[in-house]
């Protein structure tokens, strides 16, 4: 498996989410992103994950809620990647992914684009 700490791994999901068009940062809303080192034991390769309210499903309901979560695991990624460029273009594009949740893209749409 490949190493890298976790402070390494932080810094690579943060220029990740520098590299988001400002135009697309700016209508993301009420939402925070994590690491974690390793997901839930029932899905131990999973790379990311996005719990929330998507942009498209909130109504005038939606006040007061804590924000959305998007979690991106170091672990599994490291484990399926060769190099550091491997797990910095994975990380991006699992990024990217778990984004497109927030803003309503659903994993069908994600693979056509490529973000699979």
């Amino acid at each position: 498996m490949l190493e890298m700490t976790r402070e390494e791994f932080e810094e690579l999901v943060a220029e990740a989410l520098d590299r988001i068009p400002p135009e697309l940062a700016r209508l993301m809303d009420n939402v925070a992103v994590f690491v974690e080192d390793e997901p839930a034991p029932d899905d131990p390769e999973l790379l990311g994950l996005y719990e929330g309210t998507p942009l498209t499903e909130r109504g005038e309901w939606y006040a007061g809620v804590l924000p959305d979560r998007i979690t991106i695991y170091r672990g599994p990624t490291l484990r399926m990647c060769e190099s550091r460029e491997d797990v910095v273009a994975e990380t991006e594009i699992t990024v990217v992914h778990e984004i497109a949740h927030h803003f309503g893209i659903d994993d069908e749409r994600l693979h056509a684009l490529g973000y699979g």
